[in-house]
């Protein structure tokens, strides 16, 4: 933004047209002269937005081992292979590049917001040079030539208008603005908003209807979508609220863990043993202590709830956004289209002091409608007359041609029976323009039909009584007054061939909520998630959309600029919020590249919006966003329910290791065992967690702090208990064994085993007792269950896997009293629920 008052002044939609042209050394009728744009050209360069270079696949790749549990697996697998037992070290080493082709896969899908800008403003242009029209690429534009613009056209390059015909520009996708906007050359005040600068037309936007010419004032980096470019290039996206606890867990377990492999080695050797076994055994605590199956579990659960999203509307381009979701605490919406139609509807028409309602949402004429009293049919054949818009059905969606307040206008004709057949012949017309407010068509017969504002219309008809249309707007409604008069077709229509024409009526129109956001809203706010509104449009419209939402006039933010749209959704971060950001124009790509959660619209966004985004909504609807924070809560109860039964496991074997260092006794079991059973129930058994289905209080709790750890005091609590129950278990089967030391260690390791079993079922709820709960809502967890038991089964009796493991065949009073462990383990979880839960 300018910010010197000479700055200001240079601005060219605060200049006349003659300074325009004079500043840029360009003629307004010949335009540049083919020779001036070349060197202008050669000297500024094309009208392109700069490219920008990501990191290479090199990089890219070498960034998924940078995590400090990764460092620890590789050096572990250093370790071991130095010692000779390469199968340890291979299985090591296949764990981390698995989790690192994973990760690789993930980024090479990264935005391509910028890439979308690009090739947004890649077009053709009609350019006068030399006094002569021709086509060129948008590329080969220079500050100073002078482009014509007509309907259909996208504007190539920010221009300075000096000619308009009936020109109107839909700007949505830049400044929120739900309406096209009327263009004319006069200038306006410095410092007036972008989406009020009547006089300028912006790279990127859509001409919707008639046509002008404009100057070229900026091209490439100097346009307003240069400036977006430019806010998305250097907005930094941040970790997610799962990404960044995981970190803090990671660092925090790497530092405990390698504490706990030097206490190993140094007691060890103390103690006399050999410094060759001592390595090896804190080789076996660090692979035991660290959940290797812990990245794939993240990947799986996710992309279970990206597939469950998609069921409901919402397509997840980032596995990470989901589990944001579910911790989101504020939602930043946009209004037009997500929570209203983005389809004018005309609600009531008023006519000889009767009011005829008009049901429905969007442009389909289709439903039951009651007859219309004939007043009201002359307002709506009025409306249908002096019109240039109409509806069509395609794929299966009714959607406007035209103006979408005309459309509007045409449905409500069609919802009384009108039809097009019904509309004499149109001889003559008075378009609209911003400065006339209202416009005519005169028809066959010489009877003329008037349509606009309410107070000009009032002029040409001498009434004075505006109870009904001031009524209608504090409804929040856009009211439109239509007149009848009659020209003889042998005169000219001019305004002052209006005047004592008859009023026929008003309707009033507006683009509605969507009934099931309200609601979607609703459970939001009771879910202990705040809304808000963001959007480019006028306040008063805003806040009437508001009202039927039960949003507080505050939390509604009118007239946003990209700019200012971005600093709220910093500043929420700042204040410690989790941000959903809502939007489908080019001015929403910087904030939702910035937002925790980007949430672009699949219908009715720009592919700049969804490639920013890190949600797609295929509905363009909020009750989507309401379906997908569901979900998303539900993820991260899987993801917490894996991380709560996987830790127990985990911190025990590192326990069985450190405690037979301290007490010099042999290993219960081996670093090759650990390895086996890590891997194998994390895939068989901690993967059906992902599958659970969503509590049904998931919606009536608040969101978790983005502050609180991963793990409470209590589950941590949980985590010990369990733990030392897994250690005091698996000590005494093999200490009490009578066979050899292969078969105390393969009952060792069917009770790590057999109690992940029982634990898996008190970990299907962190907060309920479920004693009882069946398979029928989980079939995944019963084949967990049967894969496992299976592989146990090879893993103790088939002779290659007693060889690679070091295992023995057991008798059945072994298998009672893992089995029994195994109960002991399951009760006294629900028992500690219990009692938690009693206090």
């Amino acid at each position: 933004m300018p910010s010197t008052t000479a700055e200001r002044e240079a601005m060219p939609h605060g200049m006349p047209v003659h300074e325009v042209v004079l500043l840029a050394e360009t003629d307004a009728d010949t335009g540049l002269s083919g020779v001036v744009a070349g060197e202008r050209l050669a000297s500024l360069g094309p009208n392109r937005l700069p490219e920008r270079r990501g990191p290479g696949r090199l990089r890219r790749m070498l960034a998924q081992f940078h995590n400090p549990l990764i460092y620890v697996l590789l050096g572990a697998a250093a370790l071991t292979a130095a010692l000779g037992e390469t199968v340890d070290a291979s299985v090591v080493l296949g764990v981390v590049l698995v989790n690192a082709i994973v990760g690789y896969m993930q980024e090479v899908r990264a935005e391509r917001a910028l890439d979308a800008l690009e090739a947004m403003v890649r077009t053709e242009a009609t350019v006068i040079r030399d006094g002569t029209a021709a086509r060129i690429t948008s590329d080969d534009l220079v500050p100073g030539d002078l482009v014509v613009l007509e309907e259909g056209d996208q504007v190539p390059a920010d221009l300075r208008i000096v000619r308009t015909r009936e020109l109107r520009v839909d700007e949505s996708a830049l400044t929120g603005e739900s309406r096209p906007a009327h263009k004319d050359p006069l200038p306006v005040p410095h410092d007036t908003a972008l989406a009020d600068r009547a006089n300028m037309a912006y790279s990127g936007t859509l001409v919707t209807t008639g046509g002008g010419r404009g100057v070229v004032v900026a091209t490439g980096a100097d346009t307003e979508i240069g400036h977006v470019h430019r806010l998305v290039g250097t907005t930094t996206t941040v970790q997610t609220p799962l990404t960044r606890k995981l970190t803090r867990f990671s660092k925090l377990l790497t530092v405990v863990i390698l504490g706990l492999a030097v206490v190993t080695v140094v007691i060890g050797v103390l103690r006399g043993e050999p410094f060759a076994e001592m390595v090896t055994a804190a080789v076996a605590l660090a692979v035991g202590a660290i959940p290797e199956g812990l990245p794939a579990a993240v990947t799986v659960t996710l992309a279970i709830g990206v597939a469950r999203m998609a069921r409901r509307n919402a397509v997840i381009r980032r596995l990470p956004a989901v589990e944001t979701l579910g911790s989101t605490t504020i939602i930043c919406t946009d209004k037009t289209g997500t929570l209203t139609a983005n389809a004018m509807t005309v609600r009531q028409v008023v006519a000889g002091g009767q009011r005829w309602d008009v049901d429905g949402i969007g442009y389909s004429p289709l439903g039951d409608h009651p007859p219309a009293p004939e007043a009201v049919r002359e307002v709506l054949l009025a409306g249908l007359a002096c019109n240039d818009a109409h509806v069509v059905l395609q794929d299966d969606r009714w959607t406007a041609v035209g103006d979408p307040t005309e459309a509007a206008l045409v449905v409500s004709a069609l919802k009384a029976g009108l039809t097009a057949q019904d509309v004499p012949e149109r001889v003559d017309e008075l378009p609209f323009t911003s400065q006339r407010r209202f416009m005519a068509t005169r028809h066959t017969g010489g009877v003329v039909y008037l349509k606009g504002a309410v107070e000009r219309i009032f002029e040409f008809t001498g009434s004075t009584d505006h109870a009904a249309a001031e009524e209608l707007a504090v409804r929040g409604l856009r009211v439109l007054a239509f007149a009848q008069a009659h020209v003889p077709e042998d005169s000219p229509l001019t305004e002052d061939a209006l005047h004592g024409a008859v009023l026929l009526g008003l309707q009033a129109m507006h683009d509605p909520p969507r009934p099931e956001a309200v609601d979607a809203v609703r459970a939001c706010q009771d879910a202990g998630i705040e809304v808000r509104m963001i959007t480019g449009d006028h306040l008063g419209t805003a806040r009437a959309i508001a009202a039927h939402f039960s949003l507080a006039d505050d939390a509604v933010h009118a007239r946003v600029s990209p700019e200012e749209k971005l600093r709220l959704v910093k500043q929420f971060q700042a204040d410690g919020h989790v941000v959903a950001m809502t939007g489908d124009g080019v001015n929403d790509a910087p904030a939702l590249r910035r937002a925790d959660i980007g949430v672009a619209m699949g219908r009715g966004g720009t592919d700049v919006a969804k490639q920013a985004a890190d949600m797609v909504l295929t509905d363009d609807n909020f009750s989507s966003i309401r379906a997908a924070v569901e979900e998303g809560r539900a993820v991260f109860d899987n993801l917490r329910k894996f991380i709560i039964w996987t830790l127990p496991t985990n911190m025990a074997e590192g326990l069985v290791i450190l405690t037979a260092i301290l007490l010099g006794t042999a290993l219960p079991i081996l670093p090759v065992q650990i390895l086996w059973i890590n891997m194998t129930t994390a895939v068989a058994l901690g993967l059906t967690l992902a599958f659970e289905p969503r509590e049904p209080n998931v919606m009536r709790r608040p969101p978790l702090p983005p502050s609180l750890p991963l793990l409470t005091g209590a589950l941590v609590q949980r985590i010990l208990l369990v733990s030392a129950v897994l250690l005091a278990g698996s000590f005494a089967v093999f200490h009490l064994h009578g066979g050899t030391l292969d078969q105390a260690r393969t009952v060792a390791v069917n009770v790590f085993v057999a109690a992940q079993i029982a634990y898996l079922f008190n970990c299907r709820s962190l907060r309920d007792l479920r004693p009882h709960v069946g398979f029928r809502r989980n079939p995944w967890l019963p084949a967990g269950i049967a894969v496992t038991v299976a592989l146990q089964l090879l893993f103790t009796y088939l002779p290659v896997m007693n060889t690679l493991f070091h295992t023995a065949p057991i008798g059945w009073r072994d298998w009672a009293a893992v089995v029994a462990l195994a109960v002991v383990a399951y009760g006294v979880v629900e028992v500690e629920k219990w009692w938690r839960r009693s206090r």
